[in-house]
């Protein structure tokens, strides 16, 4: 049986340091999202204890529950219909997901494999190298709302200063911060870029000449 591909960016960002994890999928099949869940989980830095995602039916689903019981994951949801339930998501989305890859429509083997390239150089890129706010508190003073943050740090260093990881699990991180080089990283999320773009315009190319061959 054929598979239809219209690929979808399942987003993972951890609440506390920042830590952003996107895979491509061939669609939103609870199959496809497990497989990835499943590919992000073994890429984290750190174990996976729980999962708060949104209330589609790609994640609302048995095998999902099922998959969570036996990895001893703890799933909780987001209210329908209330999307800032998952707002840290939804500002990576657009920030890193939306500013890399753009609006195009990504439906074909080949671009599947270069979404997931480019992501597999874009995640060491964000979590390694790109500084992000936390905000710390959040109070109301009238009709005003003041915001504190903390110091701006990247995931990486807000994992290295955690009590929540072992040392063995910091040492990975340095020995991995260590073989990175940000300018070839840069080089290759670009390299990517460009050959999305390319497949994308002599995809849209033949589109065009189908439209008006039939009109």
């Amino acid at each position: 049986m054929k598979v239809e591909i219209v690929i979808y960016t399942l987003n993972f960002v951890d609440i506390y340091s920042g830590w952003a994890e996107p895979i491509a999928i061939k669609n939103k099949a609870s199959i496809w999202v497990l497989q990835g869940l499943i590919k992000i989980k073994n890429r984290l830095p750190y174990d996976l204890l729980g999962i708060d995602s949104d209330s589609g039916y790609e994640f609302i689903n048995k095998p999902m529950l099922k998959w969570c019981q036996e990895n001893n994951i703890k799933f909780t949801r987001g209210r329908g219909y209330y999307s800032n339930d998952n707002c840290y998501v939804e500002q990576k989305n657009y920030s890193v997901i939306r500013q890399i890859v753009g609006y195009f429509r990504y439906d074909t083997e080949e671009e599947l494999y270069w979404l997931n390239r480019l992501y597999g150089f874009l995640r060491l890129y964000i979590n390694f190298f790109q500084t992000v706010m936390k905000m710390t508190k959040k109070e109301r003073i009238g009709s005003k709302v003041k915001k504190r943050y903390d110091d701006i740090k990247t995931p990486y260093k807000r994992l290295i200063e955690s009590p929540y990881l072992t040392d063995s699990q910091k040492e990975r991180l340095n020995k991995i911060y260590n073989e990175l080089d940000i300018y070839e990283l840069k080089r290759e999320i670009i390299k990517c870029q460009k050959k999305l773009f390319e497949i994308n315009k002599k995809k849209n190319k033949f589109l065009e000449e189908d439209f008006n061959g039939t009109a």
